[in-house]
């Protein structure tokens, strides 16, 4: 049934192997056995044992059903060194490929997918439209991007694994035979010549009408076109307009739509869809960032390809911070109606030398929602306020409240404020505990507000932008809570719906704390900053 003969004599696998050959040679038709030899059968391909091949036949046997195996399959005789998907496998296929499943298996009937570029995101997308071709030959797909050079790349990418004997997708879909194909019109018709081809390649400003009907995948692949078009409302409002005239309009009652794009403003389709279906249990949204909360590359795929966290290290220090978030991270940023602008900020690399009036500190404690607790500690100089360190951080009650003890404590804080909504009082009630038990000398009061958040942040952002100091980005380190909370302070927008507020609003906070104080006239001079 199977030569053996070549694993060693005290292997493990061998001695799991005989065992499954044993029994199935008394229980020939035992399903669980069958499945077991050919996972073994799996495990040990990478080693390059001879009896591959019947690993080989199961990924053949499960590839029109799963896609993760079809790949598997489909560049099973290629050389090791030009395999897309195998040295990728690790990373995508928790990441994307399952999800990509479930929308096959009709779980789904929205995907989209943000990546960063250049990690195979529009390679993925044409291995997924081969699998759904070789499916469903009679139902039409249509695959749209920002420009026709990129749908050309889409076309041409389907055509080789059809035909290239590289790719075993013949192997795959036998009865499955290209009847026509148009490098001009960028379609591909499989078995029988359709009016509306099996697989119509169209950019998104090229013309539709009459062209086709898509009645299995709309596959969108990067529909904003760049920078330019990005920092445009009035060109993404255009675009918007053209994905549902030119596009979703094309789709007929059950045709699935997938979204891959590298992320640039939240008015990119992607975005706009975002709001739209949330809460959909029908519609997902996949959003995987360059690295990850160690500060680790996300995509430092086996066999030396991808990228490493040096790579994108280097690249956050190339970039501009809302470029690198939005392209890189995934989380674009509002760019038009910022309250906090990051170049409208006072920076400084030092305190003044001179004692300060007084060591002050707020918090607004987090609601749930993965909000963050921010305890920012302020140094005040007459009218001016140094921000000179954070608690900023969306942990548990028992982390966050002796951080906070902690921060004011190691500041000498004389008073600090407290938001008393929701758990704020009990919060306050438990740090100020913390503090009296170590010794500390903070005197801790509390207030509950009502008024509207957003206008108390837009009401008090006039004076913090002209009175409010905040470190240099050269004196904190990336990742650290400090550069957290500038982060979300810089993001938070008067014209959009921001998901965190916590940085802001605890500096109105501030800002209303401080102006309550009488304020002693002090001799100005120059800060370094």
């Amino acid at each position: 049934m199977r030569d053996t003969s070549h694993l060693s004599k005290d292997s493990k696998d061998l001695k799991l192997i005989n065992k499954i050959i044993e029994y199935l040679e008394k229980e020939p038709y035992d399903i669980t056995a069958l499945e077991d030899l050919f996972s073994m059968c799996r495990h040990i391909e990478p080693i390059g044992f001879k009896t591959a091949h019947l690993y080989k036949r199961s990924l053949l046997f499960d590839a029109p059903h799963f896609f993760d195996d079809y790949m598997l399959y489909l560049e099973f005789d290629r050389d090791p060194d030009k395999r897309f998907y195998l040295p990728r496998r690790k990373v995508l296929k928790t990441a994307i490929v399952d999800d990509l499943q479930a929308l096959s298996d009709d779980k789904l009937d929205l995907l989209t997918i943000s990546l960063p570029p250049g990690i195979g995101k529009s390679t993925l997308g044409i291995f997924f439209l081969s699998w759904e071709m070789g499916k469903h030959p009679m139902k039409p797909n249509l695959a749209s991007a920002h420009s026709s050079k990129l749908t050309r790349s889409f076309y041409d990418g389907v055509y080789e694994i059809l035909t290239d004997p590289e790719y075993l997708w013949a192997d795959i879909f036998p009865v499955n035979r290209i009847v026509d194909t148009s490098t001009k019109d960028e379609t591909i018709d499989l078995n029988k010549r359709q009016r509306f081809k099996t697989l119509t390649c169209r950019s998104i400003d090229g013309s539709l009408t009459g062209a086709t009907r898509c009645e299995n995948i709309l596959y969108a692949d990067d529909l904003v076109s760049g920078i330019e078009e990005a920092l445009s409302i009035t060109r993404l409002d255009s675009l918007w307009e053209k994905y549902t005239n030119n596009l979703k309009s094309r789709k007929k009652e059950g045709c699935k739509e997938i979204h891959i794009a590298t992320r640039w403003s939240v008015h990119d389709p992607i975005g706009r869809l975002e709001r739209q279906y949330a809460g959909d249990p029908r519609a997902k949204f996949i959003k995987v960032p360059a690295l990850d909360e160690n500060e680790e590359s996300n995509f430092d795929y086996d066999f030396g390809v991808g990228f490493s966290t040096q790579y994108f290290i280097d690249m956050r220090n190339t970039l501009d911070d809302m470029s690198w978030r939005a392209l890189f991270m995934n989380e674009p940023v509002e760019r038009e109606g910022l309250v906090f602008p990051i170049d409208n900020l006072n920076r400084y690399y030092e305190l003044p030398r001179e004692e300060p009036d007084a060591i002050v500190a707020v918090c607004d404690t987090a609601e749930g929602g993965g909000d963050s607790v921010c305890l920012p500690v302020a140094f005040l100089y007459g009218q001016e306020v140094y921000i000179e360190d954070v608690v900023f951080d969306n942990g548990l009650p028992e982390v966050t409240k002796p951080l906070c003890a902690s921060l004011l404590m190691e500041y000498n804080v004389q008073q600090c404020r407290f938001e008393s909504n929701s758990a704020g009082g009990g919060f306050a009630d438990d740090v100020q505990r913390i503090i009296e038990e170590r010794g500390g000398i903070t005197h801790i009061t509390k207030k509950r507000t009502t008024a509207n958040k957003l206008t108390k942040i837009i009401v008090n952002s006039d004076y913090i932008k002209k009175n409010f100091y905040f470190k240099d980005e050269s004196q904190y380190m990336i990742g650290s809570p400090y550069y957290r909370f500038i982060q979300e302070l810089t993001s938070f927008t008067q014209s959009g719906k921001n998901k965190h507020d916590d940085a802001a609003d605890a500096m109105a906070q501030l800002s209303e704390y401080v102006q309550s104080f009488e304020k002693s006239k002090v001799e100005v001079f120059k800060r370094p900053f």
